[in-house]
């Protein structure tokens, strides 16, 4: 598999993309006004504890206050009388007016504030340090035991007697004693000044802030599977350059800057595949498709066959639509970056095995996507449910906005309808007041309606409330905007 990294930088705007195989699968973007908040550490001061929720609001600066669960809260379970760890009642451990380190887990998501943790972490490109606790993790993906018991010989000797935790990252995998040493003594800097920041900051004040966007990617990904990094800003190249050196020296060699006058996203297509995923229909080369819809609580996916007639037969054509879905369904999770729950019908399959292939491929399709997922059997209404777990916005809510004219419900009223809506608000006004005649102000669509579609219920109309109507245009007005004025 090639994997190629594709950054596009703009004074405003820095978009990173992923290409595997001449497919786009990923896409990042960072605005200057409204740069993600994952990872950024704040000083928070608590203004409400809910202990029937178990939680609290804190205060962040930001316009919605933050959610913080007792359950990630530092220091928050003890031990029981049976041994077992519990976790202690939210009131005993913060009061209102309190000022608190919290760090941002997920980011502000529609009318939800940031969800924010006091288990404090530090990222670094091999390790993820811990502050306040003090065991010792491995990365699950790093697979071979001499390496993880090496790998943690390695923190240890070197954390001495400090309690602080550290995570070792998959990137951690095969790298030298000496780089894990250097990461985790840039780690305890970093700590450092962190703890001085805090003790001046006022609540709302950043006390810590993960790097940029380019430089983010550069530390987390996987070398070994990127073949290159096309940059088409210069400035942005050699800061690249200087921070692989640095950081990440198996990159650097594969850092190249784009010149060219064609922008890098036009050249690989990839402007066209940003404006497929925001389509809620997703064709299949088979001529099935795909229709996504995403909600505030949860993403629905309905699979179709289409213009696909098979060969064979009926459950054969049925089984290769459902294949093509489950990849085609993996990919679009990662480009659209939907998270939470998600429904996923598959056509109705009555053969067990073909149940059990489908959700295999669509498993075996997931194990590329970095966030983690969790996928349960078929349900007893032919239903898959999975999760994906959501930190960040999804491509949709960071490049749309809520329609002004349908207000975000997708649908519009119909011109009838709206034409129906007027009738009986000129009744209304015409039985509840003694007036001479009647006004109606509305768009060119809906005078037009009742002028040449429906001329003669509209004179129909005027005979039964007695008392005559005008039509007015309004250049502005949509099509459900309309005032009644009586005279």
């Amino acid at each position: 598999m090639t994997e190629e990294l594709l950054i596009n930088v703009t004074p405003q705007e820095t978009r990173v993309a992923t290409v595997e195989n001449g497919m786009l699968t990923e896409v990042w973007v960072e605005r200057a006004r409204k740069i993600g908040l994952v990872g950024t550490i704040f000083l928070g001061q608590v203004k409400r504890v809910l202990p029937g929720m178990d939680a609290a609001f804190v205060d962040i600066g930001l316009e919605k206050a933050a959610f913080l669960h007792v359950s990630d809260i530092a220091g928050c379970q003890i031990a029981g009388e049976d041994g077992d760890r519990c976790v202690q009642p939210i009131m005993s451990l913060l009061q209102e007016g309190q000022r608190i380190a919290v760090q941002v887990m997920k980011d502000p998501l529609g009318t939800k504030g940031a969800r924010v943790s006091s288990n404090l972490t530090a990222p670094s490109r091999f390790l993820v340090m811990m502050p306040y606790e003090d065991n010792i993790g491995i990365s699950t993906k790093i697979d071979s035991d001499e390496e993880r018991a090496r790998l943690r010989t390695v923190i240890e000797s070197v954390r001495g007697d400090s309690k602080a935790g550290y995570i070792v990252r998959t990137a951690a995998e095969g790298a030298d004693d000496d780089a894990i040493t250097g990461d985790l003594t840039y780690l305890r800097k970093v700590w450092a000044g962190l703890q001085t920041r805090r003790e001046t900051a006022q609540p709302g004040d950043v006390i810590f802030r993960d790097l940029p966007l380019v430089q983010r990617m550069l530390r987390d990904i996987k070398g070994e599977h990127i073949e290159r990094i096309r940059i088409d800003s210069r400035e942005t190249w050699r800061a690249s350059v200087d921070f692989c050196t640095e950081y990440v020296p198996e990159l650097t060699d594969k850092l190249e800057h784009y010149p060219g006058e064609r922008p890098i996203f036009d050249l690989h297509g990839v402007e066209d595949e940003i404006d497929k995923a925001l389509n809620k229909k997703v064709m299949l080369k088979s001529g099935g498709y795909l229709i996504i819809d995403q909600t505030e609580s949860m993403t629905t996916i309905d699979i179709n066959t289409g213009a696909f007639v098979g060969r064979r037969n009926l459950e054969e054509t049925i089984f290769k639509t459902n294949l093509e879905a489950a990849q085609s369904i993996a990919r679009q999770l990662r480009l659209r970056n939907l998270g939470g729950i998600i429904i996923i019908d598959f056509i109705d399959m009555s053969d067990q095995e073909h149940k059990r292939q489908v959700l295999r491929a669509l498993e075996k399709a997931l194990e590329k996507d970095h966030a983690k997922t969790q996928v349960s059997e078929v349900s007893a209404l032919g239903l898959v449910e999975m999760t994906r777990k959501r930190t960040r916005e999804s491509l949709e809510q960071v490049l749309c906005g809520e329609c002004p004219v349908c207000l975000g419900r997708g649908m519009l009223k119909t011109v009838e309808t709206i034409g129906f809506e007027i009738s009986r608000e000129i009744i209304r006004q015409v039985r509840q007041f003694d007036i001479e005649n009647v006004l109606v102000l509305a768009s060119i669509e809906m005078v037009d309606w009742f002028k040449e579609e429906r001329s003669d219920d509209f004179a129909e109309l005027q005979d039964f409330v007695g008392v005559p109507i005008r039509l007015q245009t309004e250049q502005y007005y949509i099509r459900d905007q309309y005032d009644v004025v009586i005279q």
